[in-house]
């Protein structure tokens, strides 16, 4: 028992995370998506939207620290209506209260006076294009009625290259992929999560989607930049405020944004994607 726990924590020292409670809390969230899929999709959308409100409040805690406010509440009430949006308009619902609430939040920000409007607008606009508008693809996906494969197959996605992106890393990582940005990601790691990712879709597009594996391989190819930015782009933000963890509201993860980040840039590519195979198979292409 003393080697085993010597071993976990000689891993939890080289990835910078607790393993363990990770695996349980990444089980936990699937298993909860699956539930909220098989059962209600309505559900998804609302489990969607009580992360990205989440999300906003980790945002706007961690910006307070570079003296930057953002309107929070204004922000939650954006983040609601996005989502019923998404979920009720599809793709051009999004895009129109996405249009209708900017211009909202930066009139609410005019009584505030103009000493850091420019910052505070910037970070109003980022915060709103970031969390509600990205995580609203995920409300697309759940849309239709084979909503149920089609996030779990981005779940196999982000998920195969999120495990094993860790797992290379951890075991054979030598060169780092972006020292200045995440100091932990390395390119074994990157090349272990294109192989697994390519795999791990393939298998997800012709045992869940019923389609051509090799467009799951594509789609693999493509999670893989896809999440893998949104991972580095949060760990910029992160390191230029100088904090660690958006949040401790997940062991072994950090707070929802540490969650969210991979998942708010995989989730559009994949909508996209699968929106043209269907229209190419629609027209006969494939």
């Amino acid at each position: 028992m003393s080697d085993l726990h010597s071993i976990n924590e000689a891993i939890n020292k080289r990835a910078g995370r607790k393993l363990l409670p990770s695996i349980g809390v990444s089980l936990f969230l699937v298993a909860l998506v699956w539930f909220s899929l098989v059962s209600y999709r309505v559900i998804f959308a609302g489990l969607v939207t009580v992360a990205v409100v989440l999300g906003i409040r980790e945002v706007h805690h961690a910006l307070t620290t570079t003296k930057i406010e953002i309107p929070l509440w204004s922000l939650t009430t954006s983040a609601i209506a996005l989502s019923a949006a998404a979920w009720f308009g599809g793709v051009s619902g999004l895009a129109v209260a996405t249009a209708i609430a900017f211009p909202c939040l930066l009139v609410l920000l005019l009584p505030r006076g103009i000493e850091g409007f420019v910052s505070t607008a910037s970070a109003s606009a980022l915060a709103l294009v970031y969390l509600p508008f990205l995580a609203g693809f995920l409300i697309l996906l759940a849309r239709p009625y084979n909503g149920l494969e089609r996030v779990m197959t981005l779940v196999v996605l982000v998920g195969c290259n999120d495990t094993f992106g860790y797992l290379t890393g951890v075991l054979l990582g030598k060169h780092p992929l972006a020292p200045k940005i995440s100091p932990k990601k390395t390119i074994e790691g990157l090349i272990g999560s294109l192989i697994f990712t390519v795999i791990g879709g393939s298998l997800a597009f012709h045992f869940i989607m019923d389609s051509h594996w090799w467009l799951g391989a594509l789609a693999g190819v493509i999670t893989v930049f896809t999440a893998t930015s949104g991972d580095l782009i949060e760990s910029a933000l992160k390191r230029d405020m100088a904090i660690k963890d958006m949040g401790n509201l997940l062991p072994g993860h950090g707070g929802i944004m540490d969650r969210l980040d991979s998942v708010l840039f995989a989730a559009p590519a994949l909508w996209l994607a699968l929106e043209v195979v269907r229209r190419a198979q629609d027209s006969g292409l494939l």
